[in-house]
């Protein structure tokens, strides 16, 4: 039987060049995607932070980390909504039951 819901966390680099009220307003949108249909944890925002490689010209990134619960397709819903967000640099989401 497949899990309805399961614990995933969720890691996303936002470029440093945004205004506090953009990025707060993204992070905002991302927890609120998640709330939509599941529960959020926990929204840790770690702030800027040296890159370990450049990334579009950029040595710095600002880290948030997303911990939440949720069903299966929320992940790949949000995967596709950080894909599309200008301001999103990198993101990474992994299922914490596995």
């Amino acid at each position: 039987m497949a899990k309805i819901n399961a614990n995933y966390e969720a890691v996303y680099i936002l470029n440093p060049d945004l205004s506090e009220e953009q990025t707060a307003a993204l992070v905002e949108r991302f927890k609120s995607v998640v709330e939509a249909n599941g529960t959020v944890t926990e929204v840790d925002e770690w702030g800027k932070r040296r890159l370990a490689y450049p990334i579009n010209d950029l040595m710095d990134g600002y880290y948030v980390l997303m911990t939440f619960t949720a069903a299966a397709a929320i992940p790949a819903e949000l995967d596709r909504i950080f894909r599309i967000t200008d301001g999103v640099m990198r993101s990474m989401i992994v299922c914490k039951d596995q």
